[in-house]
């Protein structure tokens, strides 16, 4: 979308919130997020937020925090799938368009991992569109996001902000929401 830097922050403002919803953060990567800088944005105050919390949580905690949002007992208090937030059910159509669609990018599903319409792997997904990993042009990558990310994914970033049991994973909520924001304004632009 724009230049080397533009795209290698947004790479890893996608590496980052695909880590922290593929898994709860270990002890290096809450002392590493600790550090993250804030630039006087709403997505910079975002940042600073994750950033305190990461400096005030162990990863016990973030760990069970992780647990009760998105695993629990029976299931946990969100789902973060395209299908779930697009149609109320898992596994439905909007996961065989992403399917059909990561076929044309030469991108295979990981046998045993979780479906391709969760939100950790849309993220990482993304980063690896931005990051130049697949040969995609800005075009590609902004019909992937408007027919993947965009209808779906701010919700559920807000609904995480919200949830009950997010006290790390607010300011991730937040830092999401803001980052989809960012990008369906900058996709929206001619091209």
């Amino acid at each position: 979308m724009g230049d080397d830097d533009t795209d290698v922050a947004r790479a890893q403002e996608y590496a980052l919130l695909a880590a922290l919803l593929a898994r709860s953060p270990d002890e290096a990567m809450l002392r590493n997020m600790s550090r993250l800088k804030s630039d006087g944005t709403p997505l910079g105050a975002a940042h600073r937020m994750l950033a305190e919390a990461s400096a005030e949580k162990d990863a016990a905690a973030v760990a069970h925090e992780y647990f009760e949002l998105f695993i629990g007992v029976g299931r946990g208090e969100l789902l973060p799938y395209g299908s779930y937030y697009l149609t109320g059910f898992l596994h439905e159509r909007p996961l065989a368009r992403l399917r059909a669609d990561l076929v044309d990018l030469g991108i295979e599903r990981v046998e045993g991992s979780e479906p391709e319409d969760h939100a950790a792997i849309l993220c990482e997904t993304m980063a690896g569109l931005v990051a130049a990993e697949f040969a995609v042009s800005v075009e590609r990558q902004r019909h992937f996001f408007a027919r993947h990310v965009a209808p779906w994914m701010g919700r559920f970033f807000t609904d995480l902000e919200a949830a009950k049991a997010a006290d790390f994973y607010r300011p991730v909520g937040a830092v999401g929401r803001l980052f989809i924001e960012i990008e369906a304004e900058a996709f929206a632009l001619p091209g």
